[in-house]
C-alpha cells in the first residue's frame, strides 16, 4: 500500500473512486462517541485512556508489517485505549479492550490489542489456510478495530480500500459493511444517541441493515451454551428451537 490511497480533502481515490472530504475526519465522528459517553456512561468514558503517539503507532506497524491509513491513525493519535498499559501474563487474546462503548457489541481496541488480534489473525491464515484461496478467513490489510475476547467475532478495517468489514468464526468475513472509518464511528454515535434507523445514506456512509434486537437474547445464549452463532443474519432455527426448548 501507498500513501497514494489516502489523499488529501477534494481529491479522488484510485480505489473508490470517491471524493473524501473534510467532514468526513473520523476524529469529528469519535468526538461524537466520546462526548454521549462522558455525559451518559462517565465509568466508561474514563476507562477509554489517553492519546497515542506517533512512535507508538509507527512501531506497531514495523512489528505487523503493515501501514495503516491516516483515518487510524488520526483516530489513535485522539484516544488509544492501550495507551501507557501492557497486558498481564496468560491474558486473553484481546487483553485490554473497552467495553460497553459499542452498541453492536465487542470490545473496543486499542493499539496494544490491534496488534495481538492482527497478528493472531494472519498468522493463523498461514499456519492454516483457509479451503478457499480467494475467500480466506483473514487478510493481511485487515486490520482490526473491535474484537471479542477470544478474537472469534470482530470489525475491520482494510487498509488498501478504507472500508469497514466484519469476521465472525461461523461465517465468511463481510467487507463493505461502511464505506469509511469516519462512517463506521458516525453510526456508533448514531446508535448511542438513540437517532440511528440502521437504514439510511448520509455523507460518507453505505446502506447497512439493522440487527434483529429480539435476536440477541438468543445470541447470548447459544454462546453460553456451546452453539456458533454469527453477530449478524439469520439465526439456524435448530438454536432458535434449542433456545426456545431451554425455557
Amino acid at each position: 500500500m501507498t500513501d497514494q490511497q489516502w489523499l488529501p480533502p477534494g481529491e479522488a481515490s484510485p480505489v473508490s473512486g470517491v471524493l473524501r472530504s473534510e467532514a468526513e475526519d473520523p476524529r469529528q465522528a469519535w468526538r461524537r462517541v466520546t462526548t454521549w459517553l462522558e455525559q451518559h456512561r462517565p465509568v466508561v468514558f474514563d476507562a477509554l485512556g489517553g492519546p497515542g503517539t506517533e512512535a507508538a503507532i509507527s512501531e506497531a506497524e514495523a512489528r505487523m508489517g503493515v501501514k495503516l491509513p491516516r483515518e487510524m491513525r488520526q483516530w489513535l493519535l485522539v484516544n488509544d485505549t492501550d495507551a501507557g498499559r501492557r497486558p498481564e501474563v496468560r491474558s486473553p487474546l484481546v487483553a485490554l479492550g473497552c467495553q460497553d462503548v459499542l452498541p453492536s457489541g465487542g470490545l473496543l481496541l486499542g493499539l496494544t490489542d490491534i496488534e495481538r488480534v492482527y497478528r493472531h489473525k494472519k498468522d493463523t491464515e498461514e499456519m492454516q489456510p483457509s479451503p478457499d484461496r480467494e475467500h480466506p478467513s483473514w487478510r493481511k490489510e485487515w486490520v482490526p478495530v473491535s474484537a471479542e475476547t477470544d478474537g472469534h467475532y470482530g470489525i475491520f478495517l482494510n487498509t488498501r480500500t478504507g472500508t469497514v468489514g466484519s469476521w465472525s468464526r461461523s461465517s465468511d468475513p463481510e467487507e463493505h459493511e461502511y464505506p469509511s472509518l469516519f462512517a463506521f464511528f458516525q453510526d456508533v454515535a448514531d446508535r448511542l444517541e438513540g437517532v440511528s434507523s440502521g437504514d439510511w445514506s448520509g455523507p460518507g456512509r453505505a446502506r447497512r441493515l439493522d440487527r434483529r434486537h429480539e435476536d440477541s437474547p438468543i445470541r447470548v445464549w447459544a454462546r453460553t451454551n456451546g452453539f456458533l452463532v454469527n453477530d449478524r443474519g439469520r439465526i439456524p432455527a435448530s438454536v432458535r428451537q434449542a433456545y426456545e426448548d431451554s425455557l
